[in-house]
């Protein structure tokens, strides 16, 4: 074995005429943990997917563990030993984690069926030799994001694979869930694997990895230990400027009352109660935070206000109009703009282009049509205005369809059209996710601009730094309620939180 896992050497590739990746070069030693770091569509993902052989290179080389190697498709990739566990799940989510983790890769018995029982058990094994604990017989429907992650871990090393890319992995966990994967990591590495991860936290990176590669707007920057350098360091050589990595803002001026919800109950499909009565106000110039660990109603909360789903008892109101039980279209048109957390499923029409996703929810205003025939050169323009404020890449993608571009970027353009909408209240759903450090120092700042505008922002993030970062006021959410809401100041605390979180009373 050698002691380089991999090796690539002068790695140019181009979608049409735009060049994501010029003369990059990577060296990741065995048995470590490697980080790729750079901003939304500086070529992270798109460098790991010419590895994994989801696209060809015009020009480079490729060598696992010494030897040259020729990667043209995925299999190739796993038949040397590489497997990749992407941002967005490749999960058939009505199928059994076992079913899943075996797709492909059916172990079958002497008349050609599949053999369920020594799957199974196999499963378990890996499981129980890296701590990645998962129901073999649990559907993924059924289960969190964060074990329908180490559904996809175990898929790889249920091929074999010695090699692991992690694209951007804990940007869907909670904080428990990070701290376990990257234990998970670190027994991965001392059972002799080689990690790769793609992610934009620094404070993780310097967690976990021991090296750190830094790519900027597709060329290589540096490559560095990542003990060497400070958390600042680090996003200095990730974005060419010195970033805050703490939003600086002045005190709120809270005024009257805009939005408010009352004992609101919601029922899953089961008729088990997943929203128990909860409470909450929001007033103009304030951001108010949601924090609490992933599945204590925060999904159920967001989908009973933008009538995604329907609750069984209880008030939401907005300008003292009630809007419970109507339509998502009344919610926009009463005066509440959402950055949903699933930008694939809720934000985006992902074969539509840049621009015609910049107005799906303002095609019918006057300026982008007349008489239901779209403008598009007014489209275009809008879309361009969009693209150059909040610095989405590449700066000339507005008839791209949004597919093309990386999940920072296509979260850009979903912020910048929420916020085009003036709403009075701007609810945003973990809205920096997968997105870099300038990128987040950029939407934590947009936040705060449309609080001094006078609008009420409904913040629900996973992120406890982001929480106690920008809120004004915290709202702390268990088991479907608000069971503490307080003013962020110096007395607030991650533990204090972290307390109530899990369920403490004070």
């Amino acid at each position: 074995m050698s002691d380089i896992a991999v090796e690539m050497k002068g790695i140019h590739k181009y979608f049409g005429k735009f060049c994501a990746l010029q003369n990059v070069d990577l060296t990741v030693e065995s048995g470590t943990i490697h980080s790729i770091l750079g901003e939304n569509g500086a070529g992270k993902s798109t460098l790991m997917s010419i590895l994994y052989g989801l696209y060809k290179p015009e020009k480079g080389e490729i060598f696992i563990n010494g030897k040259k190697a020729k990667i043209e498709n995925p299999s190739d990739a796993i038949k040397l030993g590489i497997g990749m566990v992407h941002q967005h799940f490749m999960l058939v989510e009505n199928l059994t984690v076992t079913e899943n983790i075996i797709l492909g890769a059916e172990i079958t018995n002497k008349f050609g069926i599949i053999d369920m029982k020594r799957a199974t058990k196999a499963i378990k094994e890996l499981s129980e030799k890296y701590g990645l604990y998962v129901d073999p017989y649990a559907k993924i429907e059924d289960i969190s994001v964060g074990m329908q992650q180490r559904v996809e871990i175990l898929k790889t090393l249920y091929r074999g694979a010695d090699i692991l890319i992690l694209d951007e992995p804990t940007a869907v966990l909670t904080p428990q869930e990070i701290l376990e994967l990257i234990d998970i990591m670190k027994r991965l590495i001392n059972d002799g694997k080689t990690i790769i991860i793609i992610t934009h936290k620094l404070k993780e990176i310097k967690q976990s990895a021991k090296y750190c590669t830094v790519i900027r707007r597709g060329k290589l920057i540096d490559r560095v230990v990542v003990d060497d350098l400070s958390e600042e360091e680090l996003a200095s050589k990730m974005v060419g400027r010195k970033v805050n990595l703490h939003i600086d803002k002045t005190k709120a001026d809270p005024k009257d009352v805009i939005f408010s919800i009352e004992n609101l109950v919601v029922k899953d499909f089961r008729g088990l109660e997943k929203l128990k009565g909860l409470n909450l106000e929001i007033k103009r110039g304030e951001i108010y935070g949601v924090a609490g660990v992933d599945g204590n109603g925060q999904k159920e909360l967001i989908e009973a206000i933008t009538c995604l789903s329907k609750a069984s008892k209880g008030k939401i109101k907005i300008n003292n109009k009630e809007i419970q039980n109507t339509t998502p279209k009344n919610v926009l048109e009463s005066g509440i703009s959402t950055i949903h957390e699933d930008r694939h499923k809720r934000g985006l029409i992902l074969d539509f282009s840049v621009e015609l996703n910049s107005i799906l929810e303002s095609f019918n205003k006057p300026q982008f049509s007349k008489k239901s025939i779209l403008n598009f050169e007014a489209i275009n323009n809008f879309a361009k205005s969009l693209i150059e404020k909040f610095d989405i890449r590449p700066d000339n993608c507005e008839k791209t369809p949004i597919r093309a571009l990386s999940g920072g970027n296509q979260q850009k353009l979903i912020i910048a059209r929420e916020v085009f909408n003036d709403p009075d209240l701007l609810i945003a759903v973990q809205p920096t996710r997968g997105l870099d450090i300038g990128a987040i120092e950029f939407v934590h700042k947009t936040l705060v601009e449309e609080r001094d505008k006078g609008k009420a922002i409904l913040l629900v993030s996973l992120e406890l730094d982001e929480i106690m970062d920008v809120s004004d006021t915290i709202g702390v959410i268990y088991d479907g309620t608000i069971v503490k809401t307080l003013q962020n100041d110096e007395n607030v605390t991650e533990e204090k939180l972290g307390f109530w979180m899990a369920g403490g009373e004070n």
